[in-house]
């Protein structure tokens, strides 16, 4: 089992500018973005013993975090191509 924490710049190195400004500019893209920081933190706590839970409330909250990862790397790689556009 990983204790490690998963932030999101960590999953994603190669799309910082594209957080950033997704992030700043798309309010969904901010909420389900703080939505994961707070389940991922949640998740990290359960690992940890800091906060433990059962089993099934960390397959849950794996699942949300995971759902929650998979849209934010679906709207950072449909802006991939305007972003190169406004930097390049």
């Amino acid at each position: 089992m990983s204790s490690t924490p998963h932030h999101l710049a960590e999953e994603f190195p190669e799309y910082l500018v594209q957080l950033r400004h997704l992030r700043e500019t798309d309010g969904h893209f901010h909420r389900i973005c703080t939505e994961y920081e707070e389940v991922n933190y949640e998740v990290h706590k359960a690992e940890t013993d800091v906060e433990p839970c059962d089993d099934l409330r960390m397959v849950e909250m794996r699942k949300r975090r995971l759902a929650l990862k998979d849209e934010i790397y679906g709207m950072l790689t449909r802006l991939e191509p305007a972003v190169e556009k406004i930097d390049g």
